[in-house]
C-alpha cells in the first residue's frame, strides 16, 4: 500500500464505509508531508469466492480500473484511479485503491422530489459517454430458471413476466452503462438549510460498467425530461425493464441488507420482496 503513497505520506487512520455487498470499502486517511491529510478509498475482495459467484475478483477490479480511466476527464464526477492489484500479486487480497470523493448517500424520502431531476441528468450524462474504447458489452445472468418469485407474490404476473424474456433479445442502441446506478452509489452535497440545493458531488462503484441497454419505469419520466432517449418500442422497453426486475428477485437478501446498515431498517427482505410484486406486477398491467 506504502508503495503508492507520496514520498513522507502515511496511512494514519482507517474506517470502514458501509453500502458494499461483495466487497470491503475502507476509507483510508493519510497523513501528508506538511501535516495535512487526504483520503483515500480502498475497494477490497477479502470473499473471493463469493465474488467468483456473482463473476470474479479479477473481472471486477479490471471492470472498475478500465471504467475509472475512461471517465477521466469526461465531467461525470468519479473516483481517480490510484493502483489496482486484480489479483493479489502485491497485496494480500484483490483491491483497488482510488481517490475519496466528497458528499455522502442520501436514502431518506425528504427533498427526493429535488435529488430525482438530478439523478436523471446525470444517468442521461453518464449514457451519452462515447469513449474511444467501449466498455465490455452487457451480459444478463439472470434467466428463465433463475428468477426467485416471491412468496404471497401474484403468481400469474410473475409467470407472465417469465414469458416476456423466454423470447429472444430484442436490438437495442448501447450506451454507456454504470449498470448499478442507485441512490447507494451516487453521493450528494445537501446544504442543512437548503434541501433544495442538492447537488451530486459524485458517482460510485463501476464494477460492473458495461456497453448496452438503457430502462426505467417510473423513473423513466424523469430520464427523458432531462434528454434520455429510450427505446422506441413499448415491447422493447417492457422486455428490459422485466428483465431487470427479474433479475434483482434473486438477490434480494443480498441487496437489502447494505440498505438496513445505511438506516433503512424497514427495508426487510419480506418488504423488498413485495416492493419487488408490485413493481413486476405494475409492469405486466400497463406494459407500455
Amino acid at each position: 500500500m506504502s508503495r503508492y503513497l507520496e514520498a513522507g505520506e502515511r496511512v494514519v487512520g482507517i474506517e470502514a464505509l458501509h453500502g458494499g455487498i461483495t466487497a470491503e470499502m475502507r476509507r483510508l486517511t493519510v497523513g501528508t508531508r506538511d501535516e495535512g491529510t487526504r483520503d483515500l478509498v480502498l475497494r477490497t475482495f477479502v470473499d473471493v469466492e463469493q465474488a467468483q459467484d456473482w463473476l470474479n475478483a479479477e473481472d471486477w477490479l479490471n471492470g472498475e480500473a478500465g471504467a475509472l480511466t475512461l471517465l477521466t476527464g469526461t465531467g461525470v464526477p468519479t473516483p481517480g484511479l490510484v493502483a489496482v492489484d486484480p489479483t493479489a500479486a502485491q497485496c494480500e487480497y484483490p483491491s483497488l485503491l482510488m481517490t475519496h470523493l466528497a458528499g455522502r448517500t442520501v436514502l431518506d424520502d425528504e427533498g427526493l422530489e429535488t435529488r430525482v431531476p438530478l439523478l436523471a441528468r446525470q444517468l442521461v450524462a453518464i449514457h451519452a459517454l462515447r469513449p474511444a474504447e467501449r466498455p465490455r458489452e452487457y451480459v444478463t445472468l439472470a434467466t428463465v430458471d433463475t428468477v426467485v418469485t416471491p412468496k404471497g407474490a401474484d403468481v400469474a404476473a410473475w409467470a407472465a413476466a417469465i414469458d416476456v424474456i423466454r423470447g429472444s433479445v430484442p436490438p437495442y442502441e448501447g450506451r454507456f452503462l454504470h449498470r448499478d446506478f442507485h441512490p447507494g452509489n451516487v453521493l450528494f452535497d445537501v446544504p442543512p438549510a437548503w434541501p433544495e440545493g442538492a447537488r451530486i458531488t459524485g458517482v460510485v462503484d463501476w464494477v460492473a460498467t458495461s456497453w448496452g441497454p438503457a430502462w426505467g419505469l417510473r423513473f423513466a419520466e424523469a430520464y427523458e425530461e432531462a434528454g434520455g432517449v429510450p427505446a422506441a418500442a413499448a415491447s422493447e422497453r417492457l422486455y428490459w425493464r422485466v428483465r431487470d426486475g427479474l433479475a434483482f428477485s434473486e438477490e434480494v437478501q443480498l441487496v437489502s441488507q447494505p440498505w438496513r446498515e445505511a438506516g433503512r431498517t424497514e427495508l426487510t427482505t419480506q418488504v423488498v420482496e413485495q416492493r419487488l410484486d408490485a413493481y413486476v406486477t405494475a409492469l405486466m398491467d400497463a406494459p407500455g
